[in-house]
């Protein structure tokens, strides 16, 4: 392999990304990084970690993988020397284990002050849970989001990890280095970033907090108009047992519903909720007439806000979304396009994910202008995967 820094095409070419493996959303923001342009190096611990790596996990894709032992105090002096020449570090270990291995934020603005340091934890670097251990459903849970979530009465329904570790996690993480790198332009300095998924999901949960503070929510499940309280913001299930998603929410979409549904002149009063069971039954039965790709068709081209719901294995042949090529082929994957878009400094996907960690070690080390790779992969304190 031939690694080059500054292949990049999209709006952050030039910046350069130090990333501390971890789980879940740190990589996933370090993929959106890689995925807009810039130059990320990714290290791992010699071996990979659990629940990440190979050739087919897409959340390390754009990224050249390094194996270092960060136990081994020459691997530490490694990525200070990486620091040095960095905009952004990105770690997601539990609060303090950066500083006790040698490279938290004191040690890395000492070499480097303009330094972005980016924190991506759970519950964030202070208060009485922050060194608990954690996941998505325990960091919505407790700011109220999970509660919510869900067509059934009787409990939550949690959405995979998606509204903590990708929703309020990755993304606010991606939010807070942007806006850094922003205001380090004009200041020359570096700062923190305490980038927690309970922070992130309540601020991404405001609406909600909005509608409780107007009195315009109830706390309980599917009593609500967006989470199935309405039969006109529901799902429905069609003859062959797939299922159509409906968002008729405004009257003239929902005119358009119940008219190309063929009920117009049966349904009751939406506005009725005496009447809110009989109208939708009256639905769930019209669905119940035809498939799911009939009623696409009906539907299709529509204000009526009604959609096929797809399987991941379906959706890029969905016409819309193959016109806008949401996602393609690259190296062997089928994997979604670098979002978003841009008018002149489009981004493009390069590296395919590493086949383990530690596979470019030695190109990637020498590309950014580590002189000691062979003595450190001598000691044992880099690993430079077969």
């Amino acid at each position: 392999m031939d690694y080059q820094l500054g292949q990049g095409t999209g709006p952050l070419k030039g910046v350069k990304v130090v990333e501390i493996a971890g789980i879940g959303p740190s990589p996933h923001a370090c993929m959106i990084l890689a995925d807009l342009g810039a130059d990320v190096i990714r290290v791992e611990r010699p071996g990979g970690q659990l629940l990440t790596g190979g050739s087919h996990d897409l959340l390390n894709r754009g990224r050249p993988s390094v194996a270092l032992d960060l136990k081994n105090p020459d691997a530490v002096e490694t990525v200070l020397q990486l620091v040095e020449q960095a905009d952004v570090l990105v770690e997601g270990m539990r609060p303090g284990v950066a500083e006790r291995l040698g490279f938290g934020p004191d040690a890395c603005h000492g070499r480097n002050p303009r330094l972005v340091y980016g924190r991506m934890t759970g519950w964030g670097q202070d208060g009485p849970w922050s060194q608990m251990a954690g996941h998505d459903m325990n960091y919505i849970a407790i700011t109220g989001t999970l509660f919510g979530l869900g067509q059934v009465p009787e409990k939550p329904q949690f959405p995979a990890n998606l509204v903590g570790d990708f929703g309020g996690g990755s993304t606010y993480l991606v939010i807070g280095i942007l806006a850094a790198l922003l205001e380090a332009k004009s200041s020359g300095q570096g700062q923190v970033i305490d980038a927690a998924i309970v922070d992130g999901t309540a601020n991404l949960n405001a609406m909600t907090s909005a509608f409780l503070a107007g009195g315009g929510m109830k706390e309980q499940r599917a009593a609500n108009l967006l989470d199935g309280g309405v039969p006109y913001y529901d799902i429905y299930e069609t003859a062959d047992g797939e299922h159509m998603s409906v968002g008729s929410l405004e009257p003239q979409f929902y005119d358009q519903l119940v008219d190309l549904l063929g009920i117009k002149d049966t349904a009751p009063d939406r506005y009725d909720p005496a009447r809110a069971d009989e109208l939708r039954e009256l639905i769930a039965a019209r669905f119940k007439e035809r498939t799911r790709d009939e009623w696409s068709a009906v539907f299709d081209g529509t204000d009526a806000c009604v959609a096929p719901i797809l399987r991941m294995s379906e959706a890029p042949d969905h016409p819309h979304i193959k016109a806008r090529e949401v996602f393609v082929e690259h190296e062997g994957l089928v994997q979604p396009q670098p979002a978003p878009r841009f008018s002149r400094t489009a981004a493009t996907l390069s590296l395919p994910p590493a086949p383990g960690a530690g596979a470019h070690t030695r190109e990637a080390l020498t590309a950014w202008g580590i002189t000691t790779v062979d003595g450190l992969i001598a000691s044992g304190a880099a690993v430079q995967a077969e």
